[in-house]
């Protein structure tokens, strides 16, 4: 696992938000499924879904979101990014639900957040959600997949 230092150096866009471990992660929208999806002999059909008003968002409880991070990702080739929620959303019975970040992905991070209290939570864009924990990766490739963006 990468430190500071380190972290830093592979991600000066990011430099404010690195932490002794890793780099804190940014809400920028929530979103809500409009449609269903399906996977069916590995074709993605995704659902539709719309963004809500914010900068302030109200987590329905027993109702699952999609949020978008704020500033693009580029994960050099060479390192894989681990995703991780913030402790204080534990804590407060909202997870937030992640995916691997493979070798040279660039593009904007979606995670899913699921509120499980049996109450209301309230969240605002640019609160850190989740936090990336950066390894080195021996002998990989780079992500070529549906969701890579064009880098600016």
């Amino acid at each position: 696992m990468l430190g500071e230092k380190e972290l830093v150096k592979l991600f000066p866009d990011f430099a404010d938000l690195v932490q002794p471990s890793g780099i804190d992660l940014e809400l920028d929208k929530i979103y809500v499924q409009k449609t269903g999806g399906s996977l069916i002999d590995n074709e993605k059909n995704l659902p539709e879904i719309e963004e809500l008003d914010g900068p302030i968002y109200t987590l329905k409880p027993h109702t699952a979101y999609l949020a978008s991070i704020k500033r693009k990702i580029k994960i050099p080739k060479g390192y894989t990014m681990l995703y991780l929620p913030r402790s204080t959303l534990l804590r407060s019975f909202i997870s937030v639900q992640t995916a691997v970040g493979d070798p040279g992905f660039y593009g904007t991070l979606m995670f899913m957040i699921y509120n499980h209290g049996e109450f209301e939570y309230r969240i605002k864009s640019s609160d850190r959600i989740a936090q990336a924990v950066v390894f080195p990766v021996v002998g990989s490739g780079e992500y070529n997949g549906s969701y890579q963006e064009v880098e600016e």
